[in-house]
């Protein structure tokens, strides 16, 4: 089975990085091009055996399963250039959140699906959200799932929730990163611990945490009620939080989902503008 891998950008050498270091592929099995040749060189040399080509229709008729990587505003002139070389038994991967299942459908005669990595794969944890296609048969989803259970866990989801799905599993890190930065700010700030004791502490805790919450069998609530003692300093400092963070997780989702809805504007106004 050959994979290939049109875009090498932050998600696409994560997820080719991920699946090679975990053992799901060897480097040989893989194809890749990019816009920027040389970046894709740059996984050739540390990967043997990992081809480097500078066509995409090149990647695209050497694929059995053909990987996606691109920005939104690329999308329909990729597509463009490669239908002629996908064939109908070919399972099409997109990793781009705006762009429809539809909207590739229309252009490629392959088995369309969407799957959204997160950063977590790159240390094979993680979800990964799988959308498929009509044109995809169960065997092409065990297929696909088995590979990327590799990585992560492969989590089935209906596309019209794709952007409140990668809000929580692909934004998500970054979110839960910027949280633990100003909770390690502050913690410096105000009793002067080494900042890198206190990364190293807050770090620990959220990997904690995360088990605490999958295999730990504890929900959000919980897990919270566990850790307070009635009276007690988690009380209160839980209770300053619900305070001042009210509705600011609503206006998050209101901003995430502002921004993907124009982005999905944009795009589809590449796939249906007049040739």
């Amino acid at each position: 089975m050959k994979v290939g891998f049109i875009g090498t950008g932050s998600m696409g050498s994560i997820l080719i990085e991920s699946l090679i270091q975990s053992g799901a592929l060897q480097p040989e099995h893989m194809i890749a091009s990019n816009r920027t040749f040389s970046k894709v060189e740059l996984l050739e040399a540390k990967y043997p055996g990992f081809q480097a080509v500078q066509s995409n229709v090149q990647v695209a008729g050497d694929s059995d399963i053909l990987f996606l990587c691109v920005k939104p505003k690329e999308f329909r002139q990729v597509a463009e250039e490669i239908k002629g070389a996908v064939c109908a038994e070919q399972i099409v991967v997109s990793i781009t959140s705006p762009v429809q299942i539809k909207q590739l459908e229309s252009v490629l005669k392959g088995k369309i699906a969407k799957i959204i990595p997160s950063i977590t794969n790159y240390v094979c944890s993680g979800a990964t959200l799988c959308i498929y296609g009509d044109r995809i048969t169960p065997e092409d989803q065990i297929l696909l799932e088995r590979l990327l259970s590799n990585i992560s866990l492969p989590i089935r989801v209906a596309e019209e929730y794709t952007r409140v799905s990668s809000d929580l599993s692909s934004c998500g890190p970054a979110f839960l990163a910027f949280f633990v930065q100003k909770f390690v700010d502050a913690a410096v700030e105000q009793t002067g611990i080494p900042r890198e004791e206190a990364v190293r502490l807050a770090a620990e805790m959220v990997l904690g945490t995360g088990k605490l919450l999958t295999v730990g069998g504890f929900s959000p609530e919980s897990l919270q009620k566990r850790v307070s003692v009635p009276g007690g300093i988690t009380e209160e400092a839980l209770h300053l939080l619900d305070v001042r963070l009210q509705g600011v997780f609503n206006e998050l989702i209101e901003t995430t989902h502002s921004k993907f809805f124009e982005d999905v504007d944009k795009v589809e106004a590449q796939f249906y503008a007049p040739k």
